[in-house]
C-alpha cells in the first residue's frame, strides 16, 4: 500500500486556473491512474479535456480530490460512502441555497409592496 500523506502535509495549490493532471498528481499525492479513476466515480469532477484528450483541472477541482483523498486515505471511507457523503453535502448545500433564495424573494417583496404604497400616496 502506498504511503500517504496527511492533507495538511501536502504542498500548497498555486495561484493558477487550470493544472495538468501530472501537476494535480503531485498536489494531491494521487497517482495520475487514480485520478482518472476516480473520475469515473466521482460526477463531481470534471476536468476540462483539449486538444489529445489532455486533462486541465481547476482550482476548485483539485480542493475536492484533496477532500475525496482525505475520506478515503485518511477517514476510511469506500468509494461509495465518500460518494454518497459528497452527494448527500451537495444537496443539502442545494436545499440551504433555495431556501435563502425563498427568503430573498419574500423580502424583495414586501420591499417592492412598501415602494409601491410609498408611490401611491
Amino acid at each position: 500500500m502506498e504511503n500517504h500523506k496527511p492533507n495538511s502535509e501536502l504542498p500548497p495549490i498555486p495561484a493558477k486556473r487550470y493544472f495538468t493532471i501530472g501537476e494535480v498528481s503531485e498536489l494531491c499525492g494521487v497517482k495520475a491512474h487514480v485520478l482518472r479513476y476516480w473520475e469515473q466515480e466521482f460526477t463531481q469532477l470534471k476536468p476540462v479535456k483539449r486538444s489529445g484528450n489532455r486533462r486541465y483541472y481547476q482550482h476548485h477541482e483539485v480542493m475536492l480530490i484533496r477532500h475525496i483523498r482525505e475520506l478515503l486515505y485518511g477517514q476510511g471511507f469506500t468509494i461509495s460512502g465518500a460518494r454518497n457523503l459528497l452527494d448527500n453535502r451537495n444537496h443539502a448545500e442545494n436545499r440551504t441555497i433555495s431556501k435563502t433564495a425563498v427568503l430573498n424573494i419574500d423580502a424583495l417583496r414586501r420591499e417592492i409592496k412598501e415602494v409601491i404604497s410609498l408611490l401611491g400616496a
